[in-house]
């Protein structure tokens, strides 16, 4: 049976709680957490490592509250979702009715560079979560948070939690699907206002793997390069078997990060999920896409003019 405010809801209850000082933060998330402990729900924090500390020394010695490392768990949002779905399976074979997580994206990730993958996630997980008895609070602190992402917290978030208990509506709340369609054209990476280091039409995978490798072999560690190349091949075996020709490639390198575009004349794909969960479907490049996030620093896709385009970028974002 489920507690507290989720008592009674089917599926995944989520909530974003906004704060301005760790007080604030500690307000809300204590008795959330202490309800689930003494409910005997799995009750897990996922911050990072001055957000833990903060939400240790307020719970009493020896609270058995399970820790997970913020960073990691949020390095990529495919990876996210993949490695929280395990564990919510995990906790619901071992007979869990309600589990509760409190959660917080690291500050990198709100940047204007990669909030847009980020985005995605805190709106797909309505839908990848939903098969959960999940109850999750997202903290984001507003006196760091930028105004845009705070706008998307109230779209992808249907409630938010407060200090006094109480549960509100957000009044721009729109379903994943939904939010999909609405988002904002991709923004381009500064670097493609330059000229590129490889501009190809039509290449193989092979080719296309090869010619990156001779253009940025150098420039990145052996694991990136390797995860890179991955994700070149998946990305233009893409383009070629469901897109529309031409496909293009170019990539770009500097301040430490190497950009590639996949372009082809093709609509791209009609899953409002691709990328962040493996397609169920069949769809096109269900697969491919869901591997290509889980290998690069960021990736973005998109309609551009009369095509579809993929970036791909491996280094610092």
């Amino acid at each position: 049976m489920r507690t507290g405010a989720a008592a009674g809801h089917q599926g995944y209850y989520h909530e974003a709680v906004y704060y301005s000082s760790p007080n604030e933060l500690l307000e809300v998330v204590v008795p959330f957490l202490l309800d689930g402990l003494e409910a005997g729900e799995p009750t897990i924090v996922a911050f990072g490592e001055k957000g833990t500390a903060l939400v240790q020394s307020a719970l009493p010695p020896g609270a058995d509250v399970a820790y997970l490392p913020g960073g990691d768990t949020y390095a990529r949002p495919a990876g996210a979702i993949r490695a929280y779905r395990t564990l919510l399976a995990e906790h619901v074979a071992r007979g869990a009715s309600q589990i509760r997580i409190v959660g917080e994206l690291p500050p990198d990730n709100l940047r204007p560079a990669v909030w847009d993958w980020w985005a995605r996630y805190e709106s797909a997980i309505n839908h990848a979560y939903d098969e959960f008895p999940l109850w999750s609070m997202c903290a984001y602190d507003t006196s760091a948070t930028p105004d845009e992402v705070l706008a998307d917290i109230e779209r992808t978030h249907p409630r938010r939690a407060t200090a006094a208990g109480l549960r509100l509506p957000s009044p721009t709340y729109v379903p994943p699907e939904r939010f999909e369609l609405d988002r904002s054209p991709v923004r381009a990476d500064p670097l493609q206002d330059g000229p590129p280091l490889l501009d190809l039409t039509d290449p193989t995978p092979a080719a296309a793997r090869a010619a990156v490798q001779g253009a940025v072999g150098g420039l990145l560690s052996i694991d990136r390069l390797e995860q890179l190349l991955i994700a070149v091949s998946e990305a233009v075996t893409n383009g070629l078997r469901h897109g529309l020709p031409p496909v293009r490639l170019r990539a770009w390198h500097g301040d430490g990060r190497t950009v590639i575009t996949v372009r082809d004349g093709g609509a791209g794909p009609t899953d409002p999920y691709a990328g962040l969960l493996p397609a169920t479907n069949g769809g096109p490049g269900g697969l491919g896409l869901w591997l290509i996030h889980q290998l690069c620093d960021h990736v973005a896709f998109g309609r551009a003019g009369d095509g579809f385009v993929l970036r791909l970028t491996a280094g610092a974002v």
